[in-house]
């Protein structure tokens, strides 16, 4: 090998391993956060990727917000509401099918459809009155996922005044999506939470287990500090609350708060304060925890008690305010030790 050659060898040798250099540089992975407000509450959310991705964060959330807030009057729930119909996006399909999954398997207890008695119970609840039983029963009579039809790419609801209001899912279904982007840009390790509901996986920035507090419920209604209860340890889980616990009344002695029944209509009194899921995805958290809330303490514990697929946990207060703490087997097994 002559010298000129081994001198054209030594240079493009040298190229390629700058090459490589910098490409490497330009791959290596940083921690990012990201954090703001959306649907009046916060979300922070935490990841490890090689660029920053804050935008695609916001595409994704208002996304979510085009398609599901009942909230957004130009919303595809909200077209939906006011015309029974709407060329459905993927957003909406996820959270019918979705949505489909818990109410079956709760047996109608959660169910999007709940709006118009939701909204009419807060209106006489506002004017100190009540409803009537025919009122109670005209309006049950559009609750219901059998009353909202998929035709193509359609949702069509099969009678006049069926609504959808997504607010007990989309946080959750959020997370997912906000979680999917994120591993399409190449992060594998991130948290994110929105309003309390969080997705988890991989590991945090010291090598270990995403740690998640779940807190003890508060009377404060404007509550700007948070007591812990327990702290899960989350690589490829999600984590859900449900309780409207700042909005309970005192009833023979015990803490309860007024849930309204998709199935008899009626605004029931319940002894559960909050309730924790852990689930696969957020969007399924999300859905069982509002399912568990009409449920009431001894319901979820009976339907929950020896499932493994979700993890529960349930408060409630007995008679001098003490709160009462259980939990199935497959949420202990997350509790940081």
């Amino acid at each position: 090998m002559n010298i000129k050659y081994r001198y054209l060898v030594i240079i493009v040798l040298s190229c390629l391993v700058g090459v490589l250099f910098f490409i490497r540089k330009e791959n290596k992975k940083q921690l990012f956060t990201a954090q703001g407000e959306v649907w009046t509450t916060e979300y922070h959310i935490t990841y490890e990727a090689s660029k920053n991705l804050d935008d695609s964060i916001a595409a994704v959330l208002d996304m979510v917000d085009k398609s599901a807030s009942a909230y957004n009057p130009q919303s595809l729930v909200s077209q939906f509401n006011a015309t029974g119909e709407v060329a459905a996006d993927g957003i909406i399909m996820l959270l019918m099918r979705e949505s489909r999954v818990v109410n079956e398997q709760s047996g109608g207890l959660y169910d999007p459809t709940v709006m118009p008695l939701v909204g009419a119970w807060k209106k006489v609840r506002k004017q100190g009155g009540m409803l009537s039983q025919q009122e109670i029963d005209s309006l049950v009579a559009l609750v219901g996922l059998d009353k909202v039809m998929a035709s193509g790419n359609k949702l069509v609801a099969k009678s006049k005044g069926v609504q959808l209001d997504f607010s007990s899912i989309a946080k959750g279904l959020a997370c997912d999506e906000v979680g999917r982007m994120l591993e399409r840009n190449g992060a594998k390790n991130y948290l994110v939470e929105i309003g309390g509901e969080v997705v988890a996986r991989g590991i945090n920035s010291h090598g270990e287990k995403w740690h998640v507090s779940v807190d003890l419920p508060t009377d404060q209604a404007e509550a700007t500090s948070h007591e812990s209860m327990l702290v899960l340890e989350l690589n490829n889980e999600s984590v859900a609350t449900s309780g409207n616990y700042r909005q309970y009344a005192e009833v023979d002695g015990k803490r309860v708060t007024h849930i309204v029944n998709p199935r008899t209509g009626l605004a029931e009194q319940s002894d559960l304060l909050s309730v924790s899921i852990i689930a696969p995805t957020c969007a399924t958290a999300d859905a069982w925890a509002t399912a568990c809330m009409v449920m009431g303490t001894d319901a979820t514990q009976q339907m929950m008690d020896k499932r493994t697929d979700l993890g529960v946990l349930t408060i409630s207060a007995d008679s001098a305010g003490n709160y009462v703490v259980w939990s199935n087997k497959a949420f202990a097994e997350k509790v940081a030790k």
